[in-house]
């Protein structure tokens, strides 16, 4: 297993789920530039696993992500880098690639990405629930866009996220104009939660969608995935010859093979990726 000094990796092979949890408990598990690499790594990780089918991102402690760390933007990284404040105006641009390394890299990662949202998601945190696929959350999750109130735009991908996991572009806008919190219960009404569920419930009910999507076919998820976001880019012709492709992948696997004939034989399938 990777060793990481802000992250914690552990991937079990018997249920093909990896989990990645930001060990920083002290700070809310804020993110610095060293967090953000040691995440972006382990999402790598878990994508060239061929035993992993599904990733959990969570937190440890009693917060998801309280976003970035305030000793970084302030310029006192405490040891962690420059900060993300300075007089060169490049060197700050050249300093979000860590977050970008991060963010993309939960996006485009194959497997399905679940955020275990066991407290608050504030600014780049909220970003990072953002890019993960599906987010189940407690009565505790508590959602903000709060770089307005520090005076910043959302550097970590949030006006391209919100209006997208948000479900309308006018509650992305109340969210980035006023940094007001999204409480868990609205957040599970707008279809930003997937799942609102007892704290004591976190865990296995997150365990519990994570098994059952790995017990699917690895092909034809990661397939799904993929499709899902490209086609946010494309018009439905476009969509429709990418869906050929895709099925005709799928058609021709072996896994297909098994998913039907496990249903004619009224048995549970046993999906082998190839």
């Amino acid at each position: 297993m990777p060793d990481y000094e802000l992250v914690l990796y552990d991937s079990d092979p018997a249920t093909h789920v990896a989990r990645v949890t930001l060990n920083r408990p002290d700070r809310l598990n804020a993110l610095n530039d060293l967090m953000q690499l040691e995440i972006a790594d382990a999402i790598r990780q878990a994508d060239a696993d061929d035993a992993v089918r599904v990733v959990i991102v969570t937190g440890a402690g009693r917060a998801f992500c309280a976003g970035g760390d305030l000793n970084q933007l302030g310029g006192s990284a405490d040891g962690d880098g420059a900060g993300w404040t300075s007089g060169n105006a490049d060197e700050v641009r050249r300093s979000f690639r860590s977050a970008q390394a991060m963010i993309l890299g939960v996006q485009r990662c194959e497997k399905p990405v679940i955020a275990m949202v066991n407290g608050v998601a504030t600014g780049a945190g909220l970003d990072l629930a953002c890019a993960c696929d599906i987010r189940i959350g407690t009565p505790r999750s508590r959602f903000m866009s709060a770089y307005v109130r520090i005076g910043l735009f959302p550097g970590f991908g949030g006006t391209w996220l919100y209006p997208r996991t948000l479900g309308s572009l006018g509650r992305a806008a109340e969210m980035l104009f006023t940094g007001d919190f999204l409480e868990a219960d609205e957040a599970y009404r707008l279809g930003f939660l997937n799942r609102l569920v007892d704290d004591a419930e976190l865990e296995s009910t997150t365990l519990a969608l994570a098994q059952r999507i790995a017990a699917g076919p690895p092909i034809a998820i990661r397939l799904s995935k993929l499709m899902l976001y490209k086609g946010l880019e494309f018009d439905l012709e476009t969509a429709m010859q990418m869906a050929a492709a895709g099925e005709t992948i799928t058609l021709t696997s072996q896994d297909h093979i098994e998913g039907v004939t496990a249903f004619r034989e009224k048995r549970p399938a046993e999906y082998r990726d190839h």
